[in-house]
């Protein structure tokens, strides 16, 4: 039985904003937003700053330095066999192609690596398996990680980046998707206690490309996940997905921009989170921005939070810039919420118990979401995870260990 929360009244701070125009780019654009590959065009944050007020930068400190190790994490890659994996310097170039960093974090990986992994799914290639990048820390040094996925015309394949360990890693993930081509890219922060991770994902889509961008955070104390998505030619599509559990004490933050650049694409954004425990804290920050010369897109983005305890706390932004109206459709949808106590007493009503109705009313908020990934191995991963995290939160509620509900796919 799944019962979904999408009605939930908002009970955390948030905003969202919307701006429309024609002609000159107006004044705090997202199109004037500075990127860079020069250190000195990017200063260390205050906290202060727009994109930086909601993180907690003071823990973030010592991955904005000039000088993180060149390696502090190892990289296991299991590959299709279609599929070309690549350990290159960082003059190779391919790499910066996706775009330029944009904010502290991206720009300090982009300076410290010394290798990146490269995988490459070759013209009109079909890769029959999922390929998998494994990225464990092996060193509590503040250090960086580069990543390149390169899908090339007409091709198709399914990438996976696992991430586990201790670490205090700031990562790149560069995503090219060519013309005609068709990627999924699955991040999964699944760190153990400790760990602190910014992760800059670029990604630039040809003519006809399709992109499915998916997000799971779980572990870690801090993970700050910033993807970008960029068209640069018609008929490009994006489906972003991301889903979130966070504990007490662990602050998860996600930070897109999908720039419609060009006409006739598309892009869809969703993202679903649940929070509970003293201290935790996630955010969720949703800019899309449509440029003069983007007649014809259609976009919309969502993203919804399911609060389960006391002193937990969900931000809720996302933002909507338009400067043309010759668009097919444009629109966005927050909302923050407690259980719902009329769910709880329908189910509870028809002898359901409290713990197993809670569970019921958590499973349904994932259960939509968690089939869209599309990789099985991932979806059986999340719903083990899920029901991990019920465990810690009913056995709270009940003050009493609570046994683990058997798991189906």
């Amino acid at each position: 039985m799944a019962v979904t929360t999408d009605h939930t009244r908002a009970v955390a701070d948030g905003a969202h904003s919307h701006s429309f125009g024609t002609g000159a780019v107006p004044q705090g654009s997202r199109a004037e937003r500075l990127t860079s590959f020069d250190l000195a065009d990017i200063p260390v944050p205050s906290g202060r700053e727009e994109e930086w007020r909601f993180s907690p930068v003071a823990r973030l400190q010592p991955l904005f330095s000039e000088t993180l190790a060149a390696s502090g994490v190892q990289v296991t890659v299991t590959a299709a066999p279609e599929v070309k994996v690549e350990t290159v310097g960082r003059d190779d170039a391919r790499l910066g192609t996706a775009g330029k960093p944009g904010d502290r974090t991206a720009l300090t990986a982009w300076n410290a690596f010394a290798e990146a992994t490269v995988v490459t799914v070759p013209a009109e290639a079909v890769a029959s398996d999922v390929t998998s990048v494994r990225i464990s820390g092996v060193s509590g040094e503040a250090t960086a990680a580069h990543v390149l996925v390169r899908a090339e015309r007409h091709s198709q394949a399914v990438v996976v980046l696992d991430h586990d360990g201790v670490a205090t890693v700031s990562e790149t993930v560069e995503i090219v998707v060519e013309d005609g081509a068709h990627l999924t890219v699955v991040t999964v922060q699944d760190w153990a206690d400790g760990a602190v991770h910014a992760s800059s994902h670029r990604a630039r889509l040809g003519r006809d490309a399709k992109l499915k961008h998916v997000v799971v955070t779980f572990g870690g104390d801090v993970v700050r996940i910033t993807p970008d998505a960029e068209f640069t030619a018609e008929g490009g599509e994006v489906e972003m997905v991301g889903l979130y559990f966070a504990d007490a004490d662990q602050h998860q933050e996600h930070r897109l921009f999908v720039d419609h650049a060009v006409p006739s694409c598309r892009s869809r954004v969703t993202y679903k989170g649940a929070l509970q425990g003293q201290g935790a804290h996630v955010v969720w920050v949703g800019d899309v921005l449509i440029r003069a010369e983007a007649e014809g897109t259609d976009t919309y983005e969502l993203n919804r939070n399911l609060v389960l305890t006391d002193g937990a706390r969900a931000d809720s932004v996302p933002n909507l810039e338009i400067q043309t109206g010759e668009i097919e459709g444009a629109g966005h949808a927050s909302a923050t919420g407690r259980f719902d106590d009329e769910q709880l007493f329908y189910l509870m009503a028809r002898g359901i118990s409290e713990v197993e109705a809670r569970r019921l009313v958590v499973r349904g908020f994932f259960a939509e979401l968690i089939h869209e990934i599309g990789v099985p191995s991932v979806e059986e991963r999340l719903l083990a995870s899920i029901e991990a995290e019920l465990e810690k939160s009913m056995s709270v509620i009940t003050g009493a260990p609570v046994e683990a509900a058997e798991v189906t796919a």
